[in-house]
């Protein structure tokens, strides 16, 4: 398949045309930024790290019944995917209080939540990605109820994938980030990525952060926490 123009290059990824209508490339770049972009760095290997981790984990979510827009990956940092049109959130999934959540109500960092916790997001950098609920969304057209209900329930069905696979190479799912887009026929399918970018990955055991919040809070050793998920995920 031909790579045609660059559609669009957002903070992670540079997305590309193809000579078929329905298909769009990614490219995965080392970039890195926190904060909405106001901090920015670069992580050595991660474009690899994050295309191939996704591309794992969205071939074993397809297998469990969630639908994705993963097509084939063609090398270690470009994948075909499904053109979509994004839903304008960021769905947030939290089994364990970290970040921002701990901040905005005083739990402290590493509290297991009573039941998982769903967020959505306005996807929106100049206004700060600001947190919305489900009148919010319907009154200004993000989503239909209909399509509201399935990405819960969707991200719901992920999150427990999800955690009983981590599990088993010893990663705690703290919490995550996840995409929806919709097909051409309007099918809800998720997109975007599954990666230590997205995720807050723990380490079972040490809880030793595996994850983006290395970089966001200078802690270093990104590199090696990103190459350690690979390692843990794929066998490499």
């Amino acid at each position: 398949m031909k790579k045609l123009e660059q559609l669009y290059e957002g903070k992670a990824k540079k997305v590309f045309a193809t000579d078929d209508p329905e298909i769009v490339l990614v490219d995965y770049k080392d970039d890195a930024t926190a904060g909405n972009g106001a901090k920015k760095g670069t992580i050595r290997g991660k474009g690899v790290i994050n295309n191939r981790v996704t591309n794992s984990l969205m071939k074993m979510l397809e297998t469990k019944g969630i639908p994705t827009h993963f097509v084939e990956e063609i090398s270690e940092r470009e994948t075909l995917v499904k053109k979509v049109t994004i839903v304008p959130l960021e769905v947030i999934v939290r089994n364990v209080a970290a970040g921002s959540l701990a901040k905005r109500l005083g739990l402290p960092e590493g509290t297991k939540l009573k039941s998982t916790v769903l967020e959505y997001c306005y996807k929106d950098d100049a206004l700060g990605d600001p947190m919305v609920n489900e009148y919010h969304i319907a009154a200004i057209e993000a989503a239909t109820k209909a399509e509201l209900d399935i990405i819960a329930s969707y991200s719901f069905k992920i999150n427990e994938i999800l955690t009983a696979y981590l599990k088993d190479v010893n990663i705690e799912l703290i919490d995550f980030k996840l995409e929806y887009g919709r097909l051409a026929d309007g099918t809800i399918v998720l997109a975007d990525e599954i990666s230590p970018d997205t995720c807050r990955f723990w380490d079972s055991i040490t809880h030793q952060h595996l994850d983006k919040d290395l970089f966001r809070r200078d802690l270093g050793g990104e590199e090696e926490a990103y190459q350690e998920v690979m390692k843990r995920l794929l066998g490499e």
